[in-house]
């Protein structure tokens, strides 16, 4: 079942592309969070929003925001695409237990193996504000990341 509007965010603890422990609730009291689910590091889709991201950070900085990207790819596999497309915000691999965090958020593919494309964007109480899902093959509009945040 998909998290909605309203919902506490569910806490979890996943590894980032530089092996360092991330906790959701590290965030809270400080900053609002866009955790950005997508199915697999390299692929053409996912590294053309995962770019866009980058190439707009301040829009998120600007608004005490944090970006938290995950799939299910391995820490070493997200390493080596951030560092070969310049991502400086956290990857984080919800590779073992395979999909845990996926699934916990209600956007774990159990056919494909993968998380699909979804979006939450979390106030600093830990609240769900906004979120958005879209089918593998579509890409999502960054605006309405910044709109969402901008409601906040």
């Amino acid at each position: 079942m998909a998290i909605q509007v309203g919902d506490k965010a569910p806490d979890f603890e996943l590894k980032d592309n530089h092996g360092a422990t991330v906790r959701l609730s590290e965030f809270r009291g400080r900053k609002n969070v866009v955790l950005i689910f997508y199915p697999f590091a390299f692929t053409g889709v996912c590294t053309g929003e995962l770019c866009e991201v980058r190439d707009n950070l301040p829009q998120f900085s600007d608004r005490d925001t944090q970006v938290l990207a995950v799939s299910n790819d391995s820490i070493h596999t997200l390493r080596v695409f951030a560092e070969q497309e310049g991502l400086e915000y956290p990857l984080l691999s919800d590779f073992w237990p395979h999909g845990n965090v996926s699934r916990d958020y209600g956007v774990f593919d159990e056919d494909k193996g993968c998380a699909v494309r979804g979006t939450f964007v979390i106030d600093q109480e830990g609240v769900v504000r906004w979120t958005v899902r879209n089918g593998l093959p579509d890409a999502r509009d960054l605006t309405e990341y910044v709109k969402a945040l901008d409601a906040l």
